[in-house]
């Protein structure tokens, strides 16, 4: 079992920098890196203050030149928002920077919010299409000359400048969910990123009967490999209502996550409040007795036997998503038990 750190820098008010955020995100990544992490993810968002990352990758050529052995995953890409060309080259110029360390995640994209500023109102539910013609495009753009024909994208012939130094190529990775892009994931030599969200680890075990259907649709493909994404919280044994911390921040997070999602109302100044908790009422989802058994909440007993259950299941890594509304002194004292008690059960 590999683990991972998923990390944005988030901002609930105005009350802390940008600039604090950024030296906090790096010395989380400093530590999963000293506690044997494989990879760094970092997303991409625009104009949200509680997800901030409108291009993963500055901030990992930055970590890339403060870290040696971690990967510097771009999870994900929004592929609508892109050109094939762009990003063959900077993938692959983070590759040249980190010296064969880079990964890369597409998405098609969720926000129709991010979609009205972005893409001039298309359907977020239409990114697919750019997902899937993407993927084999960026790919023969790092094998060489490469003229494309395309749907959505035409260009005559090209080349990433400079080529990935990992060959064949970089790991590419597909966030899926329904069966048609667990399928093309596989079909096309994609490892799969999944999240059961807010649902509980029978998701996971949906999810990983998809991913094992794609692959007995594939036979031919060498099988790729499939990480879990979980909102993780960890607490000490010798505090017991210390869940309670970790469930109350994820809550605000997903109540966040409903603001933005909603698309209701404008943000004022990259800001959107949570929805309200009465919205939630009979949503049972969002009570912190159900967080607590579904997202990855509890002290290092309580977590190891899940992960554990994950890795029987065929899951190769673990994500601990660190995004949860909480201070970075709360995160960094989750990882950190994280860190000294859960990770050596695994090795």
């Amino acid at each position: 079992m590999k683990f991972s750190l998923f990390v944005h820098m988030e901002r609930w008010d105005e009350s802390i920098s940008h600039r604090q955020l950024f030296e906090d995100l790096t010395e989380l990544t400093l530590m999963a890196e000293a506690g044997g992490f494989s990879t760094v993810w970092i997303g991409e968002h625009h104009a949200m203050e509680y997800t901030i990352s409108p291009s993963p990758m500055p901030l990992l050529a930055y970590l890339a030149a403060k870290t040696t052995t971690i990967h510097l995953g771009a999870g994900t890409i929004i592929a609508p928002f892109w050109h094939p060309i762009r990003v063959a080259g900077e993938c692959a110029l983070l590759d040249v920077i980190s010296n064969g360390r880079m990964e890369v995640g597409l998405a098609r994209g969720a926000y129709q919010v991010e979609f009205d500023r972005m893409a001039g109102g298309m359907p977020a539910s239409s990114g697919g299409q750019a997902l899937r013609e993407m993927v084999p495009v960026v790919r023969a753009l790092w094998q060489g000359d490469y003229a494309h024909d395309g749907d959505i994208w035409k260009f005559p012939t090209s080349t990433s400048v400079p080529k990935p130094i990992q060959k064949p190529n970089p790991p590419m990775w597909i966030a899926a969910r329904d069966p048609d892009s667990h399928n093309f994931a596989v079909a096309n030599g994609c490892n799969v990123m999944v999240t059961p969200l807010m649902k509980g680890d029978e998701e996971v075990l949906d999810l990983k009967n998809k991913f094992q259907t794609a692959l007995d649709n594939n036979p031919d493909v060498p099988r790729p490999q499939l990480m879990v994404l979980r909102h993780t919280h960890v607490h000490a044994v010798d505090d017991p209502e210390g869940w309670k911390v970790g469930a109350k921040a994820i809550a605000k997070f997903y109540r966040t996550f409903d603001a933005w999602f909603g698309n209701k109302e404008t943000p004022v100044n990259g800001f959107l409040a949570p929805s309200p908790e009465e919205k939630f009422a009979g949503r049972p989802e969002f009570e912190l007795d159900s967080l607590h058994k579904t997202a990855m909440i509890g002290t290092p007993e309580e977590i190891i036997p899940r992960i554990k259950y994950y890795q029987e299941l065929g899951v190769d890594e673990f994500s601990f998503w660190c995004d949860n509304s909480l201070p970075h002194a709360e995160k960094k004292k989750s990882l950190e038990l994280f860190i000294k008690h859960v990770v050596p059960a695994f090795r």
